[in-house]
């Protein structure tokens, strides 16, 4: 039977840690040079079976290769020919660790197993963290410079969170997520070649174009059944992580925040603590895997988890930089008749900003488009019903602006390259205090005195010629602006109980456990497109909950792809997530608007589950794909099902729900049929679509038997 609690715990005599969840059993041995050596991760297994486990052994033993036992982080010492995830110099120029094991803490969930260098004053620190009702381990490291005053710096290279370690496996597939603006989240699966392969972000944002997840497993696991090994970097910087197959049979990766080139550097009684690297094992394919990480989010990471994300209008795709108080108030009177419950004024409200080239870092309302600020529109707005909302941009400047003009010397460069340009903008240096201060200052007034209930935080560049003018370790901004941009968030959550954010970076360029720690939910893409909205949603969904997943329903024909969609197709595909209406409303016909309203309502009467449930992708024959969500209890489903284009000879048919219990029989509440569970887990529900391309269909299903 699966075990109910995690726990912690440390055999002296053995050297060995045992960290067990309710699912899996994760144990470390300490080596007798000192350095914790990966021993097992997989399965539930009792002590016996640990203590039975064989030492490691390479199948190639000779002076060629590496040390057979895998570390926990591998320092530069020793027969270590893997990537280092420690790298430090020290004052006289020696490079990396040898470990002396100074002994261990364990309280609660929490281990720490402390390390000492033999020769230098390096102290480090591997924790690990569980939680009683989750299979997921946290693992982070503390390093410290223990010498007195006067003692040299110790320059450090790198210094990751963790190195995971997979079992001996017949064969390694990779999974991990790749992409661009406007197509992020595209879910990679392929083979893991004998080699170093390196996931990577350089650009200061956790980037469109990667994601600090991946998933190992042996090429057979499918979602609904085989072992898999996952982990996710908390962390929304610049990051690395390198997974290496070596030839003799081993596979290893190890990850934390910076990227190569990057160097820290580290003075008597300073601790350098970096961001989880958490681990998950399963056994029951990606979709238990998921599961898995969703509970995880929503019980352990996401803020406020018991509420509701709400349907917010954001009035970017109706106005662009063309705004006013009357447009604004016209098209909030309308998101109120279709059910919203946030009324969202994006760019163009502040400053100089009549086009993305003049007004950021000058966060007051424009007098020309809200001449009596915008309290008035925030009242009118709270009247109708709904929470008010602020897009704003604070890490960036235009160099057309009053702030740009009064501190030059708060953004990020380097005074000897010429400044790229990116969206016309420039980068703010949060690393200084006082540009964190003005940062939070400005934001609390604005939250403040305009009555604001919701920001929607963006980032539109990413980090170029990074430099700190007269700061003797100037690469420390890679990481102390993103620590910043935490502070920031958390004090105004603390500041204001009632305020949510949203994480958006150009779309979905800045979407991670560490800035989902803060936020309510992530802009997930520019693209709004329904039809790529499927494929981006896909892969999003391998890590991050449904309801941290904005997802809205814009106008038709689509802006980014000029694809022509139904309404009801475009909602259906956006009820997955958090929804949200983003269309010209003023241009929607009387039919458009009652559509959008009924199918508002029905998306409020599956929310609970959508946002709380748990998650099934399915796919069907005839080019179907769904999401289908359940209760905790088991009682109550809802099934999105779409199919993007249609092929002579392949009509769909029934769609398999295999999370149905086979022994229960279910009403459908819309045509109030009784179905059987076996029926339906074996044979499936006919789907009954509409002729076309961009079919869709909601299912609800309660249990009544």
């Amino acid at each position: 039977m699966p075990r109910t609690s995690s726990t912690v715990s440390f055999d002296r005599t053995l050297g060995l840690a045992v960290l067990r969840t309710p699912h899996s059993t994760y144990a470390v041995r300490v080596g007798t040079d000192g350095s914790p050596r990966h021993l097992y991760w997989g399965p539930a297994l009792d002590a016996d079976g640990l203590r039975a486990l064989p030492g490691a052994a390479s199948p190639a033993a000779s002076s060629f290769e590496a040390d057979a036992a895998p570390d926990e982080l591998a320092p530069q010492t020793g027969a270590r020919f893997g990537p280092a995830g420690l790298q430090v110099r020290f004052a006289d120029g020696t490079r990396g660790a040898q470990w002396h094991f100074t002994g261990h803490h364990a309280e609660g969930g929490e281990l720490r197993l402390r390390l000492t260098d033999r020769h230098y004053p390096l102290a480090a620190e591997l924790c690990y963290r569980v939680r009683p009702d989750s299979d997921v381990i946290e693992r982070w490291t503390e390093i410290t410079h223990t010498g007195t005053e006067g003692s040299g710096p110790i320059s450090v290279d790198r210094c990751d969170s963790a190195q995971w370690t997979a079992p001996a496996l017949p064969e390694y597939r990779l999974s991990h997520l790749a992409g661009g603006w406007n197509s992020e989240f595209q879910l990679q699966r392929d083979r893991l070649p004998v080699a170093e392969t390196v996931l990577t972000s350089r650009r200061g944002l956790t980037s469109h174009h990667a994601n600090p997840w991946l998933a190992l497993d042996d090429g057979t696991a499918g979602e609904g059944d085989g072992q898999v090994w996952s982990t996710a970097l908390a962390w929304s910087g610049s990051w690395r992580v390198t997974v290496h197959r070596d030839p003799v049979g081993r596979t290893t990766w190890t990850g934390g925040f910076g990227h190569e080139g990057v160097g820290w550097t580290l003075g008597p009684g300073e601790t350098l603590r970096t961001p989880v690297f958490a681990g998950l094992y399963t056994e029951g394919g990606f979709g238990a895997a998921s599961r898995a990480w969703h509970t995880y989010l929503r019980t352990h990471v996401l803020p406020a988890p018991d509420r509701d994300r709400p349907v917010l209008y954001n009035s970017w795709e109706a106005t662009g930089f063309g705004i006013d108080h009357p447009g604004q108030l016209r098209l909030a009177g309308l998101a109120a008749r279709l059910g919203a419950e946030l009324f969202v004024v994006d760019d163009g409200w502040f400053g100089a900003r009549t086009s993305d080239r003049a007004g950021l870092g000058d966060w007051t309302p424009r007098p020309s488009a809200f001449p009596d600020g915008l309290r008035p529109l925030a009242d009118e707005v709270h009247r109708l019903g709904m929470d008010f909302g602020l897009w704003v941009e604070p890490e960036m400047v235009n160099r057309d602006s009053d702030l740009y003009r009064a501190h030059p010397d708060w953004v990020v460069h380097a005074p000897t390259r010429d400044a790229t340009e990116l969206r016309n903008q420039l980068m703010l240096n949060f690393a200084r205090p006082e540009v964190e201060a003005w940062a939070l200052r400005t934001l609390d007034r604005l939250v403040r005195d305009h009555a604001v209930d919701w920001l929607k935080w963006d980032a539109n560049r990413v980090v170029t010629e990074a430099g700190w003018p007269g700061h003797p370790d100037p690469d420390r901004l890679w990481i102390d602006h993103t620590r910043a941009v935490y502070r920031v968030m958390d004090r105004l959550r603390a500041d204001h109980p009632g305020l949510r954010i949203e994480a958006c970076a150009g779309g979905g360029g800045r979407v991670d456990l560490g800035i989902l720690a803060r936020t309510d939910q992530a802009w997930t893409s520019d693209n709004t497109d329904p039809v790529d909205r499927i494929g981006i949603q896909h892969g999003f969904s391998q890590l991050f909950p449904a309801r941290a997943m904005a997802a809205w329903v814009t106008d038709s024909p689509n802006v980014t792809t000029g694809r022509t969609t139904p309404l009801r197709f475009r909602f259906h595909v956006a009820m997955a997530g958090a929804l949200g209406l983003g269309g010209d409303l003023t241009r929607w016909s009387e039919e458009e608007l009652d559509e959008a309203a009924a199918l508002v309502a029905r998306y409020k009467e599956i929310r609970p589950l959508v946002q709380h449930g748990r998650q099934y992708r399915l796919s069907g024959p005839g080019g179907v794909t769904a999401v289908h969500y359940a209760s905790g209890d088991g009682a109550d489903h809802a099934v999105l099902a779409w199919r993007p284009t249609t092929r002579f000879g392949h009509p769909p048919t029934a769609l398999t729900l295999p999370a149905l219990d086979p022994a229960a029989r279910y009403l459908d509440l819309d045509s109030g049929r009784s179905l059987s569970g076996a029926a339906l887990v074996r044979h499936g529900i006919d789907l009954a679509l509409p002729s076309g391309d961009c079919a869709s269909r909601l299912i609800r299903l309660r249990r009544s038997a």
